[in-house]
């Protein structure tokens, strides 16, 4: 195992640093025949050496004596078994009152249709060529008069969010209840 790198960035220091690789090298058996020599007879004559030396040993070697810990083979059964005694809180639905949201969605779709007759009441229906015109040119529709106003656009675009956040949640739902009959 090399802990070379796990130990000498952990003491940290850059004094000691080229020691601490050295050594690891040594201790690894990864250094070359003359670094071997060379480090062996640093240790036996420097006493910074050899004290360095024998506590990244005993590292090394309480690193090698550990095992890593398995959990049992059931783990995973045993921990499914006891969350399935637990009562599973029911569905978000349940909680959400359907009242609530028919309100809400006829409420857009009422607003809706009130902007469409008013946009339709803004038309002039009695053009003096509209004998020969069966159809409505919704260019000649001035809508800066209806959307002029800065909270009728900020209202608008409310009701537009609002309105797709429940188109999401009534295909969710769609989905949801098509999955269940599949399965």
């Amino acid at each position: 195992m090399n802990l070379k790198k796990y130990y000498s960035t952990s003491t940290g220091g850059s004094s000691g640093g080229n020691m601490e690789t050295r050594l690891w090298d040594y201790i690894d058996g990864i250094s070359g025949p003359g670094e071997r020599s060379s480090i062996k007879e640093l240790i036996e004559n420097n006493l910074e050496w050899k004290n360095k030396y024998h506590e990244l040993l005993e590292v090394h070697q309480l690193m090698q004596s550990t095992e890593l810990e398995h959990p049992s083979l059931r783990f995973t059964k045993n921990v499914m078994e006891e969350i399935a005694k637990y009562h599973i809180a029911p569905a978000t639905k349940s909680y959400i009152n359907k009242r609530i949201i028919w309100s809400i969605a006829a409420f857009f779709i009422t607003m809706i249709v009130g902007f469409l007759i008013y946009g339709f009441g803004q038309i002039d229906w009695t053009a003096a060529n509209s004998t020969t015109e069966k159809y409505i040119d919704l260019g000649k529709v001035d809508y800066s008069r209806f959307f002029n106003n800065t909270y009728v656009n900020i209202f608008m675009m409310l009701n537009v969010v609002l309105g797709l956040m429940l188109l999401d949640r009534y295909l969710a739902n769609k989905r949801k209840s098509l999955g269940k009959r599949v399965n």
